[in-house]
């Protein structure tokens, strides 16, 4: 590239989180760097957009980088069609979402406000990779993952993506020592199982508080999920076409098309 790339970074933590600010050091060695995360956690969002009330976003300062930043109070997905749309003058050349706290392997994939980020830069036609480390402490230790965070995105920029197609990539709890390596992996089958805590506030109304247990169901060696636990990182590639292709052929079998 003659140029220094254009780098969107944004996440679901919010903008103070250390995950986000290890991403902007590892990004700020590579192009130049345009941030635009949630103003508060907003963990768990999926893809979800806001359109019954106002979005408000505003440039701010955090640290003496020299990266760009913008404060959004919307949801991660907001930020990113806030950045293509309104912040940015050209398409970034990626989009990079995370580092978060905690999994987003497996079937944790679709309720990622993280990966919901790096889906809708997808949607836009930006590579774009989502990054996520298994330990959920706010005070997590990022250093063990900054060199793959650097080398997978140096190889995104380079080589682009598949078409319709991001990265969801997580590391394992492990100091950079203890990484075997890389690993490209399937999806593992895996669920949770929810368990809610019914309570009563002092106004005798009840309320639920969500918990749950997950549950791998996948023996396969070629998972996320085996990759994670046998200390390796893990990327799998996502696509966002969410039709189930296989099945086009059975449900035409079916007659649905009779009049």
């Amino acid at each position: 590239m003659d140029e220094k790339p254009l780098i969107l970074v944004t996440n679901d933590d919010g903008i103070t989180a250390p995950g986000l600010r290890a991403l902007i050091d590892v990004m700020n060695e590579l192009g130049d760097v345009i941030v635009v995360a949630p103003d508060s956690p907003q963990s768990g969002m999926g893809h979800a957009i806001t359109v019954n009330s106002t979005i408000y976003c505003n440039a701010i300062t955090i640290d003496d980088g020299p990266q760009i930043e913008y404060s959004s109070s919307g949801t991660p997905v907001d930020c990113v069609k806030l950045a293509v749309n309104e912040i940015l003058n050209k398409k970034p050349d990626i989009c990079v979402s995370g580092i978060n706290h905690g999994s987003n392997s497996s079937i944790n994939v679709i309720y990622s406000g993280t990966m919901s980020a790096a889906v809708e830069a997808g949607v836009e036609g930006i590579p774009a990779i989502g990054f996520s480390l298994l330990d959920y402490d706010w005070e997590a230790n990022f250093d063990a993952t900054k060199e793959y965070v650097k080398k997978i995105t140096q190889k995104v920029l380079y080589n682009g993506l598949p078409e319709g197609v991001v990265l969801n990539v997580n590391f394992p709890k492990l100091k950079a020592k203890e990484i075997k390596g890389i690993r490209i992996c399937r999806q593992a089958k895996a669920r949770w199982k929810e368990d809610f805590d019914k309570r009563t506030n002092p106004h005798g109304k009840q309320y639920y508080w969500l918990s749950g247990s997950f549950i791998n169901q996948d023996k396969g060696e070629d998972t996320d999920e085996w990759a994670l636990a046998n200390g390796y990182v893990s990327i799998v590639p996502v696509k966002f076409d969410l039709t189930a292709h296989h099945a086009i052929q059975k449900l035409n079998s079916l007659g649905f098309n009779e009049k």
